[in-house]
């Protein structure tokens, strides 16, 4: 039987001002910088550690329907190097999404090695604490990489944990296991960072307007 309702076309009513409606996204809005990154990623004679530093920008867009389906969220682009170096060590675009109807967040990403995933978990909306998970073999939230890493690193599961601090810094853990070609076990591939606030969100300009005219 599905959760769903019979009717899925007609759409809720929504509220312009994203930035009011973010629930547990809300302490993550704007623009963002750590500089005690690190990354434990795999080579062929193990696993290495490396230092970054990373730059991350959210920004609020206007609310999102799929017919009855409300979101709420924020567009992320995150640009990492490693210290003292001017070439990029990881980029990354996508969506935090927040559905107040099911209380559920929704990380979306691509990176350029021609991957893309999709992780989700529940939470509240006053939530300071919350982790998300994608699934290689998952239809609804899974992972799609191009077939060389399909066939060398495959990703299995991707995990994130964000805690949200009362100084207003944030910072993620991320486990992303991956089954790579000759070894027996599968390697966790861990990235973590501490962010602390560069800049304030901008919302939508039509949106300000409204509200300084209300």
């Amino acid at each position: 039987m599905s959760d769903f309702s019979e009717d899925i076309y007609t759409e809720p009513s929504a509220d312009v001002h994203t930035l009011n409606n973010l629930g547990p996204l809300t302490g993550m809005a704007g623009i963002w910088t750590g500089t005690r990154g690190l990354d434990v990623k795999p080579k062929a004679d193990g696993p290495r550690k490396q230092a970054f530093v990373e730059r991350i920008e959210l920004q609020p867009i206007d609310p999102v329907t799929n017919g009855p389906q409300l979101f709420y969220g924020l567009r992320y682009y995150i640009h990492i190097t490693k210290p003292d170096q001017v070439k990029t060590y990881h980029e990354q675009v996508g969506y935090w999404l927040w559905e107040p109807a099911t209380g559920t967040v929704i990380q979306t990403l691509a990176i350029p090695r021609g991957q893309i995933a999709m992780a989700s978990g529940t939470t509240t909306a006053d939530a300071s604490s919350f982790e998300l998970v994608a699934r290689r073999d998952s239809t609804a939230y899974g992972i799609c990489s191009n077939p060389f890493l399909e066939h060398a690193f495959t990703t299995v599961e991707y995990r994130i944990k964000v805690d949200i601090h009362a100084d207003g810094t944030w910072g993620y853990d991320e486990d992303t296991v991956m089954l790579i070609r000759g070894k027996d076990e599968p390697f966790h591939h861990t990235d973590r960072n501490l962010l602390t606030k560069i800049g304030e969100p901008t919302p939508n300009p039509m949106a300000l307007q409204a509200l300084a005219a209300a």
